[in-house]
């Protein structure tokens, strides 16, 4: 599975949004892997009654290119509104 960090709630608790499942996976924020910030990617597998969470960092930096390159490409629309007033 995978699943981006949303938020960490208290400084205790990291919520992570599994993408297929459309679930919240609610952990210890200190069971995260080191260099865990909001935003990362993670692979999540059950083994054995436990959940393994690994940084993926690829697919962390992949992503954020993408929303950088849509942030742009909305910038560059046309501003103003379609019902402005004369």
């Amino acid at each position: 599975m995978k699943g981006i960090l949303d938020r960490i709630e208290d400084g205790r608790h990291a919520v992570i949004l599994v993408e297929k499942e459309g679930v919240e996976l609610i952990l210890p924020a200190d069971r995260l892997p080191e260099g865990s910030r909001i935003n990362s990617w993670f692979t999540i597998d059950a083994e054995n009654g436990q959940l393994m969470v690994t940084l993926d960092e690829e697919l962390s930096l992949a992503k954020s290119g993408q929303a950088e390159e849509l942030i742009a490409r909305l910038r560059t629309r046309k501003k103003g509104s379609r019902f402005k007033r004369n």
